[in-house]
């Protein structure tokens, strides 16, 4: 049994760039590359192929994994539930992510979270544009780990690249951008139905964790009922035990090898259902994730 190979989709925005290394979503649905598969993209193999992801009672592939490489601030945003997305946006799931930081220049930042005591306030402040006071800005590191649930208010600041796991949706609310241009025009707002979702007060908690699902020497950054997500480090060796439906590899840094395969930073591989055991050699970070 072979991992299954795909080709990112790259993404060219106004702040930077982002390549969907695993995706089945319709807005960036990967090829498949390995020979056996060759014509499918993830969502077909997905569909026709149920058994290679543990035959899952689900009705797309539910994960999305994207390295966000952001030159400049993005824009001050939220993410609906799978509540909210299903009424509103077309029966859409809703977004809930969480970053691996793969690498952050001195002093960079990000938002996580506002300052706001309640609805009311919320409303206020973002009416008011009083976005100092309400945007809760944080040091960011190389290695630090987020949890972003619904409803919290977030935005990725420039100087930073992200590894980024989240349900595989495409619904983003800008709650603020900066009064920036595109193609001499500003981008959409979503201020009405940011409202709406973003949690109040904001608190900031641990992300939950799962100790029944272990697949290795790695750790687990969280595990909530929609995915886990293990970060591991190869030196010299790391042994795997590929025990959920499908298993999401992403190599961060440095170069590895499973079997006769080489990947090096960037690259991501699915193991399928009933893989095994997985022995990386090599020097490398890598990060890995499943429902």
């Amino acid at each position: 049994m072979e991992p299954i190979l795909l080709n990112p989709t790259v993404k060219t925005l106004i702040w930077g760039s982002e390549q969907w290394g695993i995706s089945g979503h319709p807005n960036g649905d990967d090829e498949i590359l390995n020979e056996e598969f060759k014509g499918n993209t993830l969502s077909s193999l997905f569909k026709t192929r149920p058994d290679l992801f543990g035959n899952a009672s689900l009705s797309q592939f539910p994960l999305l994994t994207k390295i966000i490489t952001a030159n400049t601030d993005l824009s001050i945003q939220v993410h609906p539930d799978d509540e909210y997305a299903a009424k509103n946006e077309n029966g859409s799931l809703g977004k809930t992510e969480c970053w691996y930081i793969m690498d952050a220049k001195p002093g960079a930042t990000i938002v996580i979270g506002h300052n706001a005591k309640n609805k009311e306030e919320v409303k206020s402040m973002i009416e008011k544009g009083e976005w100092d006071d309400f945007i809760r800005v944080i040091p960011v590191h190389k290695g630090d780990f987020f949890f972003i649930e619904p409803g919290t208010v977030h935005a990725i600041k420039g100087g930073t690249v992200i590894l980024e796991t989240q349900q595989s949706s495409d619904i983003t609310y800008r709650v603020y951008d900066y009064g920036r241009l595109q193609d001499g025009k500003p981008r959409p707002l979503h201020v009405k139905q940011s409202i709406d979702v973003i949690t109040a007060p904001f608190v900031q908690e641990e992300p939950p964790l799962n100790s029944d699902k272990a697949i290795g020497d790695v750790k687990q950054l969280v595990s909530c009922n929609l995915f886990t997500v293990w970060h591991g480090v190869v030196d010299g060796s790391l042994e795997i035990n590929q025990n959920r439906p499908f298993l999401l590899c992403s190599v961060i840094e440095g170069e590895c090898k499973l079997e006769e395969k080489s990947f090096s930073k960037g690259e991501h591989f699915i193991l399928p259902h009933g893989f095994g055991k997985a022995n990386f050699t090599g020097k490398a970070e890598m990060i890995f994730s499943s429902i």
